[in-house]
């Protein structure tokens, strides 16, 4: 049975169930019973009794964070505007993890990347979007550098799972790649960002012609999510502390 007809058995249970990296394209639920389930990713097309919450998540969320309503930059000012808000706010996350036992930042929480790791990822992030093909360096890597947890590994693409350096080793590497970033965004003009890149190299990605606007918008798009995540995190790693003590 292939993925487009592939299907679960009428009466399926899937209680106490952890799915990660799934995806439900075109799927249709019948007499579906939904309790205490919590979800995390893109919603879109999503209809519910009748109702599309597409919409109604992206409100409630945009009224709860008016910054988030920043993070899909089309202008140059935009996305000028778009890092400087990103740049602040992980400058405020990364307080917050200082002042937690070192030993804390290598925890996961409910089995997400640790603090150290999403640090580490969104290094890896904008060495390739960025360092790789909007700069056109083949090789921009660190060996902190962490890929996400379902990529098919590359050669000469550093992916040290088992590494644990410190929240400061880690920091000079994230904040010379924040640089990085921030000095091509600051430089951005309307010419450049209507341009396209080129990256045959060996490694990832691998892409023609692919907008430069498109790179730097997934270079936003994880810097925002990750810094959420890592919120998240933090607020389980403070209060288990306090249980602790």
């Amino acid at each position: 049975m292939n993925a487009s007809t592939a299907s679960l058995p009428r009466g399926a249970h899937l209680e106490h169930t952890d799915l990660r990296a799934i995806s439900f394209h075109h799927v249709r639920f019948v007499g579906l019973e939904l309790v205490d389930v919590e979800m995390t990713g893109e919603i879109e097309g999503v209809t519910i009794n009748g109702v599309d919450i597409g919409p109604l998540v992206e409100a409630e969320l945009d009224r709860r964070m008016p910054a988030r309503t920043k993070m899909h930059p089309t202008t140059v000012e935009a996305f000028q505007e778009a890092w400087v808000t990103l740049e602040r706010l992980w400058s405020e996350t990364e307080d917050r993890a200082r002042a937690l036992p070192p030993e804390l930042l290598h925890e996961r929480v409910r089995d997400e990347w640790s603090f150290i790791e999403t640090l580490r990822h969104l290094g890896f992030a904008s060495a390739a979007w960025v360092g790789r093909m909007v700069l056109g360096d083949a090789v921009p890597w660190h060996p902190f550098d962490l890929p996400w947890d379902e990529a098919p590994g590359w050669d000469g693409v550093p992916w040290d799972r088992e590494a644990r350096p410190s929240l400061e080793e880690v920091l000079a590497v994230r904040h010379q790649r924040q640089a990085m970033v921030g000095d091509v965004i600051t430089a951005l003009t309307p010419d450049q960002l209507e341009e396209t890149v080129t990256q045959t190299e060996p490694g990832w990605p691998q892409l023609e012609d692919f907008p430069v606007a498109q790179c730097l918008s997934i270079v936003v798009n994880e810097e925002w999510h990750h810094r959420l995540y890592a919120e998240r995190d933090l607020d389980a790693l403070t209060a288990s502390t306090k249980t602790r003590d």
